[in-house]
């Protein structure tokens, strides 16, 4: 797989982001807030549409009669489209330049909010996501692109408190999601969640429009930056077609684990098997694979952030129905009662992106998905408020620090020409993973969440917390790692 670089590093290393004021200094010249703006505003919307459905899903299930084992589509098939469409238009940006992406994604989500603002239908509803997944990924990527465009312009790499931002407005926007989507859809319903984005890409659009650069000819770009140029840009639609068609495959036998659907294996299994026999003989596949199987520690990395975004997403999402459900919170008290977890994970998000080492924040993360885990095995539709709102924040905690800490794995592990690549990888595990996380969500609640549902979830956590504390203090290489990435 081939997304934009990232900026470029020195002797392969990665300066871990930071935060700062919103001003940048005079040392970041060349990156200033016209150039910055719409990227934030754009590289927030994924995010933020990732969690902001989560205390939409019991009001969208009871206006059009369906159950969390349908709604669940809402959340997969947004990240389906999130998980081939990053990657695609990374190398798309590549070819035909990241502001012409950049815009063409900022008008998709526009489209994808009115549609879904206007849905008479849950199929429409869920068309209207898998715009939303499309639209969105596109900005990230294109992101990445211009920062390395500016860095080539003025001569220098990206400060490392500029990629800090980038990272920052994600994490925080993922954070208040689901207190965002309770608040709109208590006081003007589930609609508002999907309308909400109009305003918001019209804003990143405009912001596009009148202060990006404009993209260079990319023909006389690629001569001058030489072959490697030239492959970066350089399209594999076959291979592109062949992943998105076994994740699909994949995905749908997921969604229904319920009632498994095992014919469906033999196609999954077939499609990957062209897939890789594919990637391994084209010059510049889509998933370099020859480069995975050389780099066991990203491999281990990428499985990491995937098992824990797994469990994240299998608390935001069930916890928040179970609340509403169960416990017979309204959509915008659901809302209330996860801030705390909002609130953890941009906390955690800021100091994981001060942080020097990785193994220690991984550790920490795995050990808060233990704990957290753990708690959730002794709520009841009873529960005091004070005990739910330690439990989500247990959970905001690794949230923040799993991101950051990954992030900077995959920075210092990437092979220093691939890690635009390997970054683009990081986030289609995480995608998986929360796809994973909303076909569990389905099989063990069924049509209502429930008291037992949760306890499912959480002894699934807890397993899992489990298995990532030992992958993570069992990886030798994480020390080094850590040690390096910042001097």
């Amino acid at each position: 797989m081939s997304a934009p670089d990232a900026p470029d590093r020195s002797a392969g290393r990665f300066a871990a982001p930071t935060a700062g004021p919103a001003r940048l200094p005079a040392g970041e010249a060349g990156f200033g807030a016209r150039l910055m703006t719409p990227l934030l505003l754009g590289s927030l919307l994924n995010p933020i549409n990732s969690t902001m459905i989560a205390t939409a899903l019991v009001a969208i299930g009871r206006d059009f009669r369906v159950g969390p084992a349908d709604t669940a589509w809402l959340i997969s098939a947004m990240y389906l489209a999130s998980a081939v469409g990053q990657p695609s238009l990374g190398r798309v940006a590549d070819r035909f330049g990241p502001r012409r992406v950049f815009v063409a994604g900022t008008v998709a989500v526009c489209a994808a909010g009115l549609l879904g603002a206007l849905a008479p239908t849950f199929a429409l509803l869920i068309v209207s996501r898998i715009v939303l997944g499309v639209g969105t990924a596109a900005a990230y990527p294109a992101a990445m692109a211009m920062l390395r465009a500016e860095s080539r312009r003025v001569g220098r790499p990206t400060p490392r408190a500029v990629l800090g931002r980038i990272s920052l407005a994600a994490l925080a926007s993922a954070a208040v999601g689901p207190t965002l989507g309770g608040l709109l859809a208590a006081t003007a319903g589930w609609r508002a969640v999907f309308a909400v984005n109009i305003p918001l890409a019209l804003l990143a659009l405009a912001g596009a429009l009148v202060w990006l650069p404009a993209d260079r000819d990319t023909r006389a770009a690629t001569a001058a930056d030489g072959p490697d140029a030239a492959a970066r840009g350089s399209l594999d639609p076959f291979g592109i077609a062949l992943f998105a068609s076994a994740l699909t495959c994949a995905m749908f036998f997921l969604l229904r684990l319920d009632a498994p659907q095992w014919p469906l294996l033999a196609p999954a299994a077939a499609l990957t098997a062209v897939l890789v026999w594919w990637q391994l003989r084209h010059p510049q596949p889509f998933i370099d694979l020859r480069m995975l199987a050389r780099n066991r520690a990203l491999v281990l990395t990428y499985l990491r952030h995937g098992l824990a975004y797994l469990v994240i997403y299998c608390v935001l999402y069930g916890f928040s129905q179970w609340l509403e459900q169960a416990h017979g919170y309204s959509s915008f008290h659901a809302g209330l009662v996860m801030l705390p977890m909002s609130g953890a994970a941009a906390l955690c998000s800021l100091a994981g992106a001060r942080t020097r080492g990785i193994r220690a924040p991984l550790t920490v993360a795995a050990v808060c998905l233990t704990a957290g885990s753990a708690v959730f095995l002794l709520l009841r539709d009873t529960s005091p408020l004070p005990l739910l709102l330690v439990a989500g924040a247990l959970f905001g905690i690794p949230q923040g620090l799993a991101a950051t800490g990954n992030q900077a794995a995959v920075y210092a592990q990437a092979p220093a020409d691939g890690v635009g690549a390997a970054a683009g990888l990081q986030r289609t595990a995480q995608y998986l993973g929360a796809i994973t996380a909303s076909s569990l969500i389905g099989l063990l609640y069924g049509q209502r969440a429930t008291d037992p549902g949760l306890h499912a979830i959480a002894l699934t956590g807890a397993v899992l917390g489990v298995l990532l504390l030992v992958l993570t203090l069992a990886d030798r290489t994480l020390r080094t790692t850590g040690a390096r990435t910042l001097d």
